[in-house]
């Protein structure tokens, strides 16, 4: 019998400890057009994070600053607790190749979370069922064939340019496309996976990179645990595109009604 293969994210994600810092690899299967998938990166920091030995609660943010390409094979993670209380943690973490430049600076707030009086205020997104949509068909860019997207409303269309943008709210399911119960790295991961609203506006793929991605967690662990979903119902929308720069923003829902995260994004593109 054939001992079972690690699921390619949690591949992708792997690190491991070193006396001064942690150290993880590229992977082709999370490659985007010029360095790996940001929220890949991003899952591998937190995977860190979460592993880390001080580490105390569960993610409620995590901002990571894109500053250099990341170039493929090896990367070493400073990790540093800056400080902590009784209730939540900072912490920053340095990626960088090679004894190099930072080429990604990240930060983070973990906490505990505990019964409160609470207020629901957004509401879940109507939408037809993950069964009754289809998946996007796959395209070049090697991350995004990890995942399945299926568009209920404002699917990316390439094609003959508009006198006028297109719009740029999507509405989608996404989930991975060989299955894995969905945790607190493929929610951070799954926070970035979005297509470029720029692509959505202009109905043509052009030069675009995430700068600075901020993720909010609106559950812990335990929580999405019990959940026992592999999917999110996802929204994003772009509210200006100006001088090189474009803000992204999306929501990210359990199958079951629950908001577990919404995340913010500022991207730089070429047009």
């Amino acid at each position: 019998m054939h001992a079972k293969l690690p699921h390619p994210f949690d591949d992708a994600t792997r690190v491991t400890a070193g006396d001064s810092s942690w150290q993880g690899h590229t992977s082709d299967d999370y490659w985007a057009f010029v360095g790996p998938f940001g929220g890949a990166t991003a899952a591998t920091i937190l995977r860190a994070l979460i592993d880390h030995p001080e580490r105390a609660g569960d993610p409620l943010a995590l901002t990571v600053n894109y500053c250099a390409p990341i170039a493929k094979g090896p990367f070493d993670l400073d990790v540093r607790l800056v400080k902590g209380n009784r209730s939540s943690q900072h912490w920053s973490v340095e990626l960088s190749q090679g004894g190099g430049e930072v080429a990604t600076l990240a930060t983070a707030v973990f906490a505990e979370r505990r019964p409160s009086w609470e207020h629901r205020v957004a509401q879940y997104p109507d939408a037809k069922p993950f069964e009754a949509t289809l998946p996007f068909p796959k395209i070049a860019a090697s991350w995004a064939n990890q995942y399945e997207f299926r568009f209920v409303e404002g699917e990316m269309r390439i094609g003959p340019p508009r006198a006028e943008p297109a719009g740029t709210y999507s509405k989608l399911w996404i989930s991975d496309r060989e299955p894995r119960k969905l945790d607190m790295l493929s929610l951070m991961s799954m926070s970035d996976a979005f297509f470029g609203r720029i692509f959505h506006a202009r109905r043509e793929l052009v030069p675009f990179g995430t700068v600075s991605l901020t993720t909010y967690f609106h559950t812990d662990g335990d929580e999405l645990a019990a959940e026992d979903i592999t999917r999110v119902l996802a929204t994003a929308d772009s509210k200006i595109m100006h001088r090189s720069y474009a803000d992204q923003n999306a929501e990210l829902w359990s199958p079951n009604g629950r908001l577990l995260a919404t995340s913010t994004q500022i991207a730089y593109f070429k047009a």
